[in-house]
């Protein structure tokens, strides 16, 4: 097996033993076993297909264990390791992957912490999955924005609405002149607003004002089911004239995306609802790094990274850092759109820019925009004088000087900051 198709795998790791002995014990859990008498487990076998101890190196110690279930006594020592796995044992499916990278690792005894935090994958997985259909470039043609991020919001309230109250809502939010319109994580196929009926209502609306105005916005309806009426949902936008699509990937899986994906001519909008439970413990889960690459192996056009200063608990260096990895090329395949969303107003805009350095990027506001004291279409305006004045390198103070829908915005956005 040549270096070129081993799965390289790093994990943040805290046991009560040698850190060199608890990486020996995760290599064997995630391949081959340990050497016992076992018919059949070979030298020769462990040799073909055994995993590797590529690195371990020891960070520090601590008296009490990060997570529960500790059979042994401090000190309990932190270490970063790292393992390959021939490819041969795993092939390229994701499933099988995430079985052999994040599998029972998770479970061992040796470990009172274990997080994933970086993966390297041969190329036979670019090779073996299609990726992003229309990546940043793609989104941005059908969204009609050519420069600047694409500036959207979200149908509230989440839950509640009818197919034509959400159909009246949408034209409200394409008059004032949004890019992007999607619908909530909750909203999928309820009862009160099934999934057919809000979708051809919703176009019908769309189509009205884009006779009216020339533009008509992205749409991202939530397709998220049941797979089998999941791809039946995907078959209907693009047949009614949808342009975009949304799943709630950790919900349906990484193989349900993938089918999605092979399924869809329209963009995938990736919302991560869920993701808290994978990565919020600094010693369980995942990184960012390691999620964001298998949906994009799997065809996620864009992918939430929560935003700056937002209503949840992730700090900004952790949003910023996995807004950068969506913007890199990984595993063959082109960089992706970061979402930034969570209590986004034009208060962030300059922030955002100066940190992240690209105007890549959806920008979604709900009271961002629909609070606005003047209204949606005045919210709309005081977003894209936010980033008007961020890319120009205007304080946006100096620029609400002449823009009042940006001072009104601040104002509002701003106070609610210093309090």
């Amino acid at each position: 097996m040549t270096e070129e198709n081993r799965i390289h795998a790093t994990y943040s790791i805290e046991t009560p033993y040698a850190p060199e002995a608890a990486a020996a014990a995760m290599a064997g859990e995630q391949s081959t076993g340990t050497f016992i008498a076992v018919p059949g487990e070979t030298p020769e076998l462990h040799r073909r297909h055994g995993a590797r101890v590529e690195r371990v190196r020891t960070i520090g110690e601590r008296d009490t264990p990060t997570l529960s279930g500790a059979r042994s006594a401090g000190p309990f020592r932190q270490a970063e390791v790292e393992l390959s796995f021939p490819l041969d044992n795993v092939g390229t499916a994701l499933p099988n992957l995430l079985a052999t990278v994040a599998g029972n690792l998770f479970e061992l005894e040796q470990l009172t912490g274990i997080r994933l935090e970086d993966l390297r994958l041969p190329a036979a997985f670019s090779a073996a999955h299609p990726g992003p259909q229309f990546a940043i470039d793609g989104t941005r043609r059908l969204a009609g924005v050519q420069r600047g991020p694409i500036i959207g919001t979200i149908i509230k309230p989440s839950v509640g609405l009818t197919p034509d109250e959400t159909a009246g809502l949408a034209a409200r939010l394409a008059r004032a002149g949004l890019d992007f319109i999607k619908d909530d994580e909750l909203m999928a196929n309820p009862p009160h607003s099934p999934f057919a009926e809000r979708l051809d209502a919703v176009l019908a609306s769309l189509d009205e004002v884009a006779e009216e105005t020339g533009r008509r916005p992205l749409y991202a309806i939530n397709v998220t089911d049941e797979l089998d009426q999941m791809l039946r949902h995907v078959d209907r936008v693009a047949e009614r004239g949808g342009n975009c699509v949304m799943v709630s990937v950790n919900a349906v899986g990484i193989a349900a995306l993938r089918q999605v994906r092979l399924r869809s001519s329209l963009p995938i909008h990736g919302h991560r609802n869920g993701w808290g439970a994978l990565t919020r413990h600094p010693l369980l889960g995942y990184s960012y790094r390691v999620w964001q690459q298998l949906w994009r192996l799997a065809g996620a056009d864009h992918l939430h990274v929560n935003g700056l200063r937002n209503k949840f608990w992730e700090p900004d260096e952790s949003v910023l850092g996995s807004a950068r990895d969506l913007l890199q090329p990984v595993n063959g395949g082109p960089p992706v759109m970061p979402v930034f969303s969570s209590a986004q107003s034009a208060d962030q805009a300059a922030d955002t820019w100066a940190a992240l350095g690209s105007a890549d990027l959806m920008y979604v506001c709900g009271g961002g925009i629909m609070a606005h004291p003047s209204g949606v279409a005045a919210g709309v305006a005081s977003i894209r004088q936010a980033w008007e004045a961020a890319l120009a390198g205007v304080p946006a103070s100096d620029y609400a000087a002449t823009h009042t829908e940006l001072a009104e915005a601040l104002a509002l956005f701003s106070a609610g900051r210093r309090r």
